[in-house]
């Protein structure tokens, strides 16, 4: 069994990686079982929260305002992990918006990860779901849901649970086991910058329509640039 890992949960403003942001990241460090560094942050995403984020997290727009950009911290964060393996319930999730991040950077983030989900998946297929909070009520662990280092814990507790009842029969695998750390696949892209093309017909638009927006179009990637147009113009027309 892998007795020191990081493991790692992310908030963000959606489920995407190419699209969404992160906002909140939480983090615990653990060496031969034992927890030795806790460490969380809000993460500012440039861009204003959706009602329903609010409403998941209780994360609002002005907790961000202040806080650093994924570029100011996203360093230390990956120094932080170093050569450990992540933990995660659907760590792919998480890993995929570190990668993305990393990337635009041009930063190497290539982790090895297990996830307690699958673990969850095909030990307690009877239960009513595997989700976090339910698993967390299942096993009596104490947790406080969508909140990025409550739930980083939580998975800690959850995944010696689930260790202490199926690692024997896992272990008897051997490679296959899925208390063993697998190599984490995720293609991320740096994002390019807004074009003097988008940026031009974005004012326009904003313009031409007495439109109040709450992003700034300066600081959109071309993927960015190019969504909003395409909304704009089906909502408004040229």
């Amino acid at each position: 069994m892998t007795d020191s890992y990081v493991c790692i949960d992310l908030e963000t403003t959606g489920l995407n990686p190419k699209t969404d942001k992160i906002i909140e990241i939480g983090v615990v460090k653990v060496e031969n079982n034992l927890i030795v560094e806790e460490w969380e942050t809000l993460v500012n995403p440039d861009r204003k929260l959706e009602e329903r984020i609010v409403s998941l997290t209780g994360i609002r727009d002005e907790q961000l305002a202040s806080a650093p950009k994924i570029e100011e911290m996203l360093p230390n964060l990956l120094e932080m992990i170093g050569d450990f393996v992540l933990l995660g319930h659907s760590i792919l999730f998480d890993y995929s918006f570190i990668k993305k991040a990393a990337v635009n950077q041009k930063l190497s983030f290539e982790k090895q990860g297990i996830d307690t989900l699958k673990i969850a998946r095909k030990y307690l297929a009877d239960l009513e779901s595997r989700s976090l909070p339910y698993l967390c009520k299942h096993y009596g662990i104490e947790h406080s849901a969508h909140r990025a280092l409550h739930d980083a814990k939580a998975t800690v507790e959850l995944y010696r649970k689930l260790a202490e009842q199926f690692y024997d029969k896992e272990e008897m695998e051997q490679d296959k086991s899925l208390f063993r750390p697998k190599t984490l696949r995720y293609q991320a892209k740096r994002d390019t910058p807004i074009t003097i093309p988008q940026k031009e017909q974005l004012y326009k638009l904003v313009d031409r329509h007495k439109l109040i927006i709450d992003y700034d179009i300066e600081k959109l990637t071309r993927s960015e640039a190019s969504r909003r147009i395409d909304r704009l113009l089906a909502e408004y027309g040229r």
